[in-house]
């Protein structure tokens, strides 16, 4: 397993989801920003107002890069997988193991701080719950704190100093702090 982050604004994605399951995948991908576009059979709520059609067609899914499948029946995952594959999309279809090139991880997000727990699809209940562990530990004032660090160590590499500098002046700063004890 190779923990990622992807930049959704290079990479289209598409959605196919319905019920809890999809609006779970929705909420996680409209949070993560970038271009999406969904497909999805549900009448109303989030997926409704998302969705630009019920179905998704194969060419919709061979323009994709990543594909998400939700709440849907798994013969309908095992389809929209195989065209994606064929057209060399990473797939996910939630808790179809077998389905997926990649696991969602489960995430604390501060700002652009994002903290992610994974534990290979083996154990997701495990993940939720050390997920919540963190929410308790890293509140909503470590987005201010990143943008704090971020500025500081621009300013830094613009007074000309190496990486491996502003990396030691990081830590120090963090530290001084008093943010993680």
């Amino acid at each position: 397993m190779l923990p990622i982050s992807l930049r959704l604004e290079k990479c289209p994605t598409v959605l196919v989801g319905a019920g809890k399951a999809g609006e779970n995948r929705l909420a996680l991908l409209k949070a993560a920003g970038g271009p999406l576009r969904v497909f999805s059979p549900e009448t109303s709520g989030p997926l409704a107002e998302a969705a630009e059609a019920a179905k998704a067609d194969e060419e919709a899914i061979r323009a994709a890069r990543v594909l998400f499948v939700g709440g849907l029946p798994i013969e309908e995952g095992r389809r929209l997988a195989a065209i994606a594959r064929d057209a060399g999309t990473l797939v996910n279809v939630e808790d179809e193991l077998d389905l997926c090139d990649f696991h969602v991880p489960a995430l604390v997000r501060r700002g652009d701080l994002v903290l992610a727990v994974l534990t290979g699809g083996k154990a997701p209940g495990m993940a939720r719950h050390i997920r919540k562990y963190l929410e308790g530990l890293f509140g909503p004032e470590w987005a201010d704190r990143l943008d704090e660090v971020a500025e500081a160590r621009l300013k830094w590499r613009a007074e000309g100093l190496g990486l491996k500098e502003v990396g030691a002046n990081v830590e120090r700063y963090i530290v001084e702090k008093g943010w993680l004890k």
